[in-house]
């Protein structure tokens, strides 16, 4: 009969599948807790220690580390020398292998490290020509169907469950470097520099429509043991998320959450093409969208909305009388629901708040460009007022939310902003000065007394001069040009109060 070795740590469906191989006529083989798991439900199993000869030992960190388990995985039947080496040990082949892991990810530390169980994974794996191996319940019923119906594994199901192996392992080893890279070995405090190496495991957790165009296949994958809001978001209505769906609005949900508002306020951000073309922050959720949305209605056709606050049926109203691609907010309530479920091509999402945090990548050709996350510091202790002219502290909060903007608008970005509402917003473009020219048309006179925002500092006067034009009565930017003093010197000639934050927030 053959033989079937079960040492899971998951113990799920473990009996039932154990009860079945046992009815096909299979022996089962196990250890410690599964082996008692397995007696217990009434199966006749044979513990390791008695096939090895060994007892458990070091606090059960050698247990199927023994020939007598390792022969029979990696034993290549084929191979007269190998069945010759069985014969002369007394080594009896192992078919099939059911091993799950510790769950390191779950709890990490130096004892949830697992050795036996990765060892044997890769064991059985290597040898998938004669052995099967199963690292997840969830391929539990697959098994037993070729087993049913074949009397064996098929190649094809030993191949695809040894690649599920592989792939396990090494997502378990891609977790326990980012559990050493994650605090600094001195100071035991987040690292202060990039790890030397980047060990990159991810898995397909969500096909989608296509990817930036149809033609192009996309869907998203996360990175072994990490976890996200796009996880547990929960769609409400609409059809499939396309990959520029998923791009804009993880933008528009990340700066939603970044924009600084006082309790019982609800920030709005709709997107554009990775870029916010609407932001405000009000007193309710209907008010915080109009006010978005009247930035620049042109734009934010077809775009992406985001909210901090419920969705209510005076918000889904204003939101139902403009094409919108996608809804991102932590609840809608009933009143929202019945109006938005009658706009079939919109997509709802409920989400949690995202975490933003972990290294910036990119692809480039032959690997990464890698970075650290763009953190946007508010602490006003760190910024210097360099002009003649001082920002009244009612304008400070609009200070504050423009330079949170222009953080997340691509460079060379120009952001005006009155009263907590983006009235005009420059992307994207080669020179600064074309970007705050875009900026002060779309704001069309609306931003006199407000504040606009440069995410670089100003090469030329002639940026300056070109805000000032929109009759604001305060500029936030890093400073750092070696033309700072005509910069400053244009300032004072308009009155208007320059704050230098000495951090630029470039965005590509």
């Amino acid at each position: 009969m053959p033989t079937a070795l079960l040492s899971v740590y998951d113990k799920s469906g473990i009996v039932e599948f154990a009860r079945s191989l046992v009815e096909l006529g299979w022996d089962l083989l196990s250890s410690g807790g599964t082996a008692r798991v397995l007696a217990e439900a009434g199966l006749t199993v044979t513990d390791v220690a008695e096939r090895t000869g060994s007892p458990a030992m070091l606090g059960h960190r050698v247990v199927t580390l023994h020939p007598a388990v390792h022969g029979g995985l990696l034993a290549d039947l084929d191979d007269p020398d190998h069945r010759a080496d069985l014969d002369r040990y007394g080594i009896e082949p192992i078919a099939l292998a059911v091993v799950n892991l510790y769950p390191f990810a779950a709890d990490p530390g130096v004892e949830l490290i697992d050795v036996g169980g990765p060892a044997m994974v890769r064991a059985a794996a290597k040898n998938h020509a004669h052995v099967g191996v199963v690292v997840d319940p969830g391929d539990y019923d697959v098994v037993l169907d070729d087993l049913r119906r074949l009397g064996a594994l098929s190649d094809g199901t030993r191949r695809a469950l040894a690649r599920r192996a592989f792939a396990a392992t090494a997502a378990y080893d891609a977790a326990i470097v980012a559990w050493f890279d994650s605090r600094d070995a001195s100071t035991g405090e987040p690292p202060s520099v990039l790890p030397t190496s980047i060990v990159v495991v991810a898995d397909m957790v969500q096909p989608l429509r296509y990817g930036e165009n149809p033609h192009q296949a996309g869907a998203r994958y996360r990175f072994a043991g990490a976890t996200s809001w796009w996880d547990t978001a929960e769609q409400l209505g609409g059809k499939e998320l396309s990959y520029l769906n998923v791009f804009d609005a993880e933008a528009a949900w990340k700066l939603a959450h970044r924009i600084d508002r006082r309790p019982g306020e609800v920030a709005c951000v709709i997107v554009k093409h990775a870029n916010p073309c609407g932001v405000a922050v009000a007193g309710n959720v209907a008010e915080a969208y109009r006010l978005a949305n009247a930035c620049d209605p042109v734009s934010a056709f077809g775009g992406i909305v985001a909210v901090t606050g419920t969705v209510t049926g005076p918000m889904a109203e204003a939101l139902g009388e403009v094409f919108t691609e996608v809804l991102v907010a932590p609840e809608v309530d009933e009143d929202a629901r019945r109006v938005l479920q009658t706009k079939r091509n919109l997509r709802v999402l409920r989400a949690q708040v995202p975490d933003g945090t972990g290294l910036d990548m990119r692809s480039v050709d032959g690997g990464l460009l890698v970075q650290q996350a763009d953190v946007v510091s508010i602490d006003r202790r760190d910024w210097r007022i360099v002009s003649a002219a001082q920002p009244d502290e009612a304008l400070w909060d609009d200070v504050i939310v423009a330079w949170q903007v222009c953080a997340a608008v691509s460079s060379n970005a120009i952001v005006l902003v009155k009263d907590r509402q983006a009235l005009g917003i420059g992307a994207g473009q080669q020179n600064r000065l074309d970007s705050a020219r875009i900026a002060v048309g779309r704001a069309a006179g609306r931003a006199a007394g407000g504040v606009a925002a440069s995410d670089a500092f100003f090469p030329f006067r002639d940026g300056l001069d070109a805000v000032a034009a929109a009759g604001v009565h305060a500029v936030v930017q890093p400073g750092g040009s070696v033309r700072d003093a005509e910069v400053i010197a244009a300032a004072d000639e308009h009155g208007i109060a320059l704050i230098f934050t000495g951090q630029r927030h470039f965005r590509h």
